[in-house]
């Protein structure tokens, strides 16, 4: 009790629906669309930039750079209020601090194709945290739907996966990662709808730059500084982390974490594409199934939700 007003606990873990329950229109297909085309070529440039540049000085460079981004956005300098700093600073550590980490650490044991392939249970763990946020279970055609895109995805990459060298580490740290993804969007939805997208994710990206920046100029020292390598880590900081996180930050406040996670199953489409244009791959048979098992899936996640009554307080 402070003079007479008593103060509520601040709910740090808490999450709530989408503003928009109805089946997506052409806004969410289309950020859900841009997402997957930027993050299919995530593992690829996280790839490149390990050819010169220290794991540590990738994290620090994707966050730094995608503040630096975002501070050029008019609407990123929307105040938020104190109450909301601690939220804020626990989806950075979640949605950025630790994912950003661990994926460079496990592309040194794992290649990006097993990569891409374990990033698909993002959704899986998005779905379960709602669930639990919210104390109501999915609808039938969301879980499936679910279930579907993750098969899919698995689909898509298993070809590349299957002669790849895992190590039980690497998978460890990226199953980490999208435990950590799964949540922070949950967790990222009210504040979304509250403050918008960029001014959410700029803070964020600030809580992940100095947490980071201790070990990302202690491996300074044992990065070279090649062209490629670094217009890769440039594109992967303004691009791939501040402009894709703001808009995937956006579709969650839309569309609530749940839907908004099917956007991850897209990417293994993105980056076979990718493979295609660039090093002349070849798609096989069921790699052609496997995509409209995704996009059936994603179909099925993205119609309406139902409004839940119940909420925790």
């Amino acid at each position: 009790m402070t003079g007479g007003v008593e103060r509520k606990p601040v709910r740090v873990f808490s999450t709530s629906q989408g503003s928009r329950l109805d089946s997506f229109g052409l806004v969410e297909w289309a950020m859900l669309i841009g997402i997957a085309l930027i993050w299919g070529s995530s593992f690829l440039l996280i790839e490149i930039s390990l050819e010169s540049l220290q794991p540590a000085v990738i994290t620090w460079l994707r966050s730094t750079l995608g503040f630096l981004a975002l501070t050029v956005v008019p609407a990123a300098r929307e105040p938020l209020e104190r109450v909301d700093h601690p939220k804020v600073a626990v989806i950075g550590v979640l949605w950025l601090v630790v994912p950003l980490s661990m994926f460079p650490i496990a592309q040194q044991h794992i290649d990006s194709a097993l990569a891409g392939m374990l990033n698909a249970s993002v959704p899986i763990f998005g779905a379960l945290v709602a669930s639990v946020l919210l104390r109501s279970l999915p609808r039938v055609h969301q879980a499936v739907g679910i279930a579907l895109g993750f098969a899919g995805a698995a689909t898509l990459s298993l070809p590349e996966a299957v002669g790849s060298s895992a190590v039980a580490w690497g998978v460890s740290l990226v199953l980490l990662a999208t435990f950590c993804y799964g949540t922070a969007m949950n967790l990222a939805v009210p504040l979304q709808q509250r403050y918008g997208a960029p001014a959410l994710m700029m803070r964020a990206l600030a809580v992940a730059s100095v947490i980071t920046a201790p070990f990302g100029l202690a491996g300074l020292s044992g990065s070279q500084w090649d062209v490629v390598p670094v217009v890769a880590v440039v594109v992967l900081g303004v691009v791939n982390t501040g402009a894709a996180f703001a808009i995937m930050a956006a579709l969650a406040g839309r569309a609530g974490a749940t839907r908004a996670g099917t956007a991850v199953y897209c990417i293994p489409i993105v980056s076979m594409v990718l493979g295609m244009a660039f090093n002349s791959e070849v798609v096989l048979p069921v790699q052609w199934a496997g995509i409209a098992i995704v996009l059936f899936g994603a179909w099925l996640t993205s119609r309406r939700e139902h409004a839940i009554i119940r909420r925790i307080r």
